[in-house]
């Protein structure tokens, strides 16, 4: 069978040695490696492959229809040409694939953004298209001479998911096609027929609207944002203000209200914004954190820990925590929870495979917080699967950096940060 745009291919440069941290970060990232662990048969040529790829030793990545190529070294410098083969989609496949694209604006937009959303792969599965490999799916070839996926072919894999993380398209070029060619194959099938739309008339009931949904008049365009939120009006006048009422506190509240309300036009006009949940509104104490993430002056920050139960000092570290990462974090840090069932397995699954076996530090566990022996370091665990830093300081534990999806490069955050105040 004939395919479409044989001839593309990309070659990427040799990526560095990397230690401390997981070789995916995204879920389809993940997906690949998973579809090369679960089928090869030896797991200590997995091991090594994974340990070859780390020490930076697999040359630059050749990535064409079908197939993947990498020169491979092993430690003793001997070279090896690693090919691992991966089932193209036909045409009639990439056909429904770019029908089924179109009807949703969002699995577009996403692979614009170099995103990969599960809906776009589940959608493609319900039209028969595995983009994602599975289990078997992945062949090996090396001039090593191994019959099944051996220290090379794991270790090209490993390296092509850093390459998945990054960009999507490479999988869609692995399955036949490149960027330039999957999307001008959605732009065609976007496009309605002039005389198809011409020949609507001007009103139609709500049910045929609906139908005929590709054919109607686009939506406006969104409204221009501006570099920062508003300047409210000012509240110095000459006149007392009513008993009970702080105008320096009310003008601060005025102020935070419009910078969020930016942040939350900012955060609507954002691509995928769409496809996201609707967060849940914050407490009282949460919000109070917020607000005092604003720098209030003495007075109102006072009066915003004694609203929300916190002393000076605890509001101090929500504070921090909040700037590392709004409510997510806080929760982090005033949140203990049992860690059970399929939580627990892949968050010591996470914990195994972060550290080679000598380098792994010793932890104590309780509920979703792993504590390392020896050291003021800890691992904060939340419900979405990722790992917070917190680092002791004066009998205290506060937030030592940002969340990651690998422990390890959590805890590095920690070992290095410096503990200032916010």
């Amino acid at each position: 069978m004939t395919r479409y745009d044989d001839g593309a291919e990309r070659t990427f440069v040799a990526l560095p040695p990397t230690q401390g941290r997981g070789f995916a970060q995204t879920w389809w990232g993940r997906a690949w490696l998973k579809a090369l662990e679960d089928a090869a048969m030896d797991t200590a040529q997995v091991k090594t492959g994974r340990r070859l790829a780390r020490a930076g030793a697999v040359g630059a990545v050749s990535v064409r229809p079908g197939r993947i190529t990498a020169v491979v070294q092993d430690r003793d410098r001997t070279a090896h040409r690693a090919d691992v083969l991966l089932e193209e989609l036909s045409d009639a496949q990439w056909d429904r694939f770019a029908d089924m694209a179109v009807e949703r604006s969002g699995h577009v937009a996403a692979l614009l953004d170099r995103d990969m959303p599960p809906h776009l792969v589940e959608d493609a599965a319900a039209a028969g298209i595995d983009l994602l490999p599975g289990m078997g799916d992945l062949e090996p070839e090396c001039d090593c001479g191994a019959w099944d996926h051996c220290g090379h072919t794991a270790a090209l894999c490993y390296q092509v998911a850093r390459l998945l993380d990054q960009d999507p398209f490479v999988l869609l070029l692995m399955r036949g096609r490149a960027e330039n060619a999957v999307l001008d194959a959605l732009q065609a099938h976007g496009c309605a027929p002039a005389e198809e739309s011409g020949s609507l008339p001007e009103g139609v009931d709500a049910a045929e609207a609906w139908e005929a949904g590709h054919v109607l008049p686009p939506l406006p365009a969104p409204p221009v944002v501006g570099e920062g939120p508003g300047v409210p009006p000012s509240l110095d006048t000459e006149t007392a203000p009513p008993l009970g009422v702080d105008p320096s506190a009310l003008a601060f509240l005025a102020t935070r209200t419009a910078a969020e309300a930016h942040r939350l036009l900012v955060e609507a006009l954002r691509s995928g914004h769409d496809r996201q949940g609707v967060p849940a509104e914050p407490t009282v104490a949460q919000d109070a954190v917020r607000l005092a993430a604003g720098g209030p002056g003495p007075d109102a920050w006072d009066r915003l820990g004694e609203g929300s139960g916190r002393t000076r000092e605890a509001l101090a570290v929500a504070v921090r925590a909040w700037r590392l990462g709004g409510g997510a974090a806080l929760a982090a840090l005033e949140e203990e929870w049992a860690v059970e069932g399929d939580t627990l397995a892949r968050a010591r699954a996470a914990l195994e495979s972060a550290w080679e076996e000598d380098e792994r530090p010793s932890l104590r566990a309780r509920a979703n917080r792993w504590t390392v022996v020896g050291a003021p370091h800890q691992l904060r665990l939340d419900h979405e699967g990722r790992w917070w830093p917190y680092r002791k300081e004066g009998g205290r534990w506060v937030p030592a950096g940002g969340a990651s999806q690998d422990p390890a490069t959590a805890l590095a955050s920690a070992d290095l940060s410096t503990g200032d105040e916010p």
